[in-house]
């Protein structure tokens, strides 16, 4: 049998995608092209495309890949569990949008469209259903849980470095009269984790859909 191009070059989907996070995670989204990752891979564009058709299929495959913890997360699991496997995909699916923060609005605002990720989510409703859950509650929870994480991880990004007004070290230096709670949760640390935080909001959501 012979073999295409891409596999003569020794490429695969995985590969190209994992070279593609690289450029991404080094010199940001706007800094990957079709050009630049066949650069990187030293193979022509060309043959990029037996791969990925385009710019578009590797945008969905970036997606796939750093989404990849709900398809991890859910099949270990029996109905009881749950709760147990939707922890597991926001824990892992945060932990993945930290490690690749420059794709998180590409995440936010690209649908989930290639077969691995519809294949996770069809399972992830499976799931719900077989634990009781009406089909629209099921997909009403798996889209919020996805949203916030998403949210509360851009959140994170944004303001890791913050030293301006509303940072920590500025709410430290407030009027201890005026503004005493602020003051000492900004001293202590009371309230100011972000994984607190976030472990926090997940439970109260996946309780809040299990009542």
């Amino acid at each position: 049998m012979s073999r295409s191009q891409g596999e003569r070059a020794g490429l695969s989907r995985v590969g190209i995608l994992d070279a593609a996070l690289r450029i991404v995670d080094e010199q940001g989204l706007s800094a990957l092209t079709m050009r630049r990752l066949a650069t990187a891979l030293g193979v022509e564009a060309m043959t990029l495309y037996h791969h990925v058709p385009g710019k578009d299929a590797l945008l969905d495959g970036l997606v796939e890949r750093v989404c990849a913890p709900l398809a991890e997360s859910v099949p270990r699991r029996a109905p009881a569990e749950w709760a147990r496997a939707l922890r597991e995909y926001a824990c892992a699916l945060r932990a993945a949008l930290l490690a690749h923060p420059a794709l998180i609005g590409l995440i936010a605002e690209r649908p989930a469209s290639t077969p691995a990720l519809l294949r996770a989510v069809e399972q992830g409703l499976g799931l719900l259903r077989a634990a009781g859950f009406p089909l629209g509650r099921a997909l009403h929870l798996l889209n919020a849980l996805t949203s916030f994480v998403l949210g509360h991880t851009r959140s994170e990004v944004a303001t890791a470095e913050l030293t301006g007004p509303g940072s920590r070290t500025r709410l430290a230096e407030l009027d201890e009269a005026e503004f005493p709670l602020l003051v000492t949760a900004a001293r202590t640390g009371d309230g100011t984790a972000d994984e607190e935080r976030f472990t926090l909001a997940v439970e109260a959501m996946l309780t809040g859909f299990a009542g």
